[in-house]
């Protein structure tokens, strides 16, 4: 079983090097950590609990409740046309951090123009847009965990 205090100075030190995971094993035990991204640009995705798990079977705290998100305005999205995403991984906006995001509000796209990239075990993956139009809003954070069939962007055919 793992020991309590060795959990909390690991949080200490996740919290302190602004880490999102952590993820620690050895032959006796398994420990993954989860916090959510604060610097993200939207706070309407779901965060994913703290959790630790030994390899040996020890309880484990209840997940915080969350309050759901508030519905979208399907109003608003009346004529849009969603890219959504085609796997489970990590959204970026750009291809590195100190590059410009691929696409934003206002930017037109065709088929082919890549939106973004996501992050699937270790490989970046180029998302295009596979519609032709303008982008009318970008509906997840740069470095955002997203799921498979999730809304990246909102476009406006052209």
């Amino acid at each position: 079983m793992i020991d309590i205090r060795k959990l909390k100075e690991l949080v200490k030190l996740m919290v302190g090097n602004d880490l999102t995971e952590l993820d620690l094993r050895d032959p006796e035990e398994q420990v993954t950590l989860r916090r959510p991204n604060q610097w993200s640009a939207t706070a309407s995705a779901p965060a994913a609990p703290a959790a630790a798990v030994p390899a040996a079977a020890a309880p484990v705290a209840p997940p915080a409740i969350e309050a759901a998100p508030a519905p979208a305005d399907s109003t608003s999205d009346a004529g849009l046309v969603a890219i959504a995403c085609p796997m489970v991984g990590t959204f970026y906006a750009a291809a590195s951090p100190d590059a410009s995001a691929f696409v934003t509000v206002g930017a037109t796209v065709d088929a082919d123009t890549v939106v973004c990239m996501v992050e699937a075990m270790k490989i970046f993956n180029e998302i295009k847009a596979d519609c032709s139009g303008t982008i009318e809003r970008v509906c997840v954070g740069n470095g955002d965990a997203v799921e498979y069939g999730q809304d990246l962007f909102m476009v406006r055919p052209a």
